[in-house]
């Protein structure tokens, strides 16, 4: 008998697996997979515990790839149920996780039991790529394990990362790439003194003007018809002493471009030296390559998730790039086609995150009938 989409969503959510712990939901989701035939195995780095667990020994491999892992409550007082109680009210499920994503890992596992009930035979294999530390550091977790599959030759052909992808109902927006992420920790020298001394000091605010508003303003690429062009934002700028009549010796700056495929990490990092040098500032730059960009174009399995969402809900969807960066990023660049399918994300970490019931279900049929496109 299969597993209720919804008592496993409950279940999954009831465990607070504030990053980077598991509490059980790993040994939850692999005693149904082992019920399956899936041989488990648990990768543990550091302070994160993973899950590669595999049905099959030939190829195509088809992975499912999500995590426990979910970010803080926030203040519990304002939540309008528990939030690790997973109450059912309206057709919704509330509690944080629901959406993002212990709903899509719930019909991830349920799509499989009726696939493999249906077709044991299937071709390849299926194979699941679980983490606990997608919301944090994100730097013991998937892309770890990858490390280590990548060490022993195990490739994974086809991906669906469960992140929660849709706007308002299942499979309205499929996530077929993602923008690179690069961030920069910018530190530009002066000379600290008093203001009344402008001949004896150095402003580095002051040096850090011009090239600010040059950076603000360059054309990095056009972009492409999968991607907008490329962005440069400044997310935190400080300097100073909290005196107002001391001219400080250091400003600290932290910006993040969001790339297309374009351009590459190392063509930014050239272009931004070259500026600084330009205005001649003295500084030092530390470089954080959060992702690269990818793209899955028309292929095996973007064709899959599309004609599954086309017979099953009805309409077409639509690709996207847009948005933040996801585990996807690190399994892409290993060759495998992959794309970011689940339910709705109005909600994600936020106060009375929440699901629609029904949506999980159509999530359900949709991945088994992905499953079925690729695997038969």
């Amino acid at each position: 008998m299969l597993h209720d989409v919804i008592a496993l969503t409950k279940n999954l959510v009831r465990r607070p697996s504030v990053t980077p712990k598991d509490e059980g939901c790993q040994h939850v989701m692999q005693g149904i997979l082992g019920e399956l035939g899936f041989i488990g195995e648990t990768m543990v780095f550091e302070d994160t515990t993973n899950l590669w667990s595999r049905r099959g020994t030939d190829g195509p491999v088809f992975c499912f790839a999500g995590h426990t892992d979910v970010v803080p409550t926030g203040p519990v007082d304002k939540w309008t149920h528990p939030p690790f109680e997973c109450v059912e009210q309206n057709g919704f499920l509330y509690g944080r996780g629901t959406a993002d994503m212990k709903g899509s890992l719930a019909a991830m596992l349920v799509a499989t039991e009726r696939f493999v009930q249906d077709f044991p035979d299937h071709k390849g294999s299926i194979a699941y790529l679980i983490t606990s530390d997608e919301e944090g550091p994100f730097i013991n977790g998937t892309t770890r394990v990858i490390d280590t599959l990548e060490a022993r030759q195990e490739k994974i052909d086809y991906c669906i990362v469960g992140e929660p992808s849709s706007t308002k109902v299942t499979g309205d927006i499929i996530k077929n790439g993602r923008r690179g992420s690069l961030t920069g920790e910018l530190t530009i020298k002066g000379k600290q003194g008093h203001v009344a001394y402008p001949h004896l000091v150095h402003n580095p605010i002051h040096a850090f003007a011009k090239a600010l508003d040059e950076l603000a303003h360059t054309k990095w690429d056009n972009g492409n018809a999968f991607f907008p062009p490329t962005s440069f934002q400044v997310s935190n700028l400080n300097a100073g002493t909290g005196a107002t009549n001391v001219v400080p010796g250091e400003l600290h700056a932290n910006f993040n471009f969001r790339f297309s495929t374009e351009v590459t990490h190392t063509q930014l990092q050239a272009r931004v030296i070259a500026i600084l040098d330009k205005h001649g500032l003295d500084f030092d730059l530390n470089w954080i390559v959060n992702g690269q960009a990818f793209i899955t174009e028309s292929g095996t399995l973007v064709d899959a998730c599309v004609n599954a969402i086309e017979q099953y809900m009805g309409f077409s969807t639509e690709l996207s790039t847009a948005g933040g960066t996801s585990d996807g990023r690190f399994i892409a660049p290993t060759g495998a086609q992959v794309v970011e399918l689940g339910p709705e994300n109005s909600t994600i970490h936020q106060i009375n995150e929440c699901v629609s019931a029904e949506n999980l279900k159509h999530l359900v049929e949709v991945y088994y009938r992905v499953l079925k496109g690729v695997l038969t």
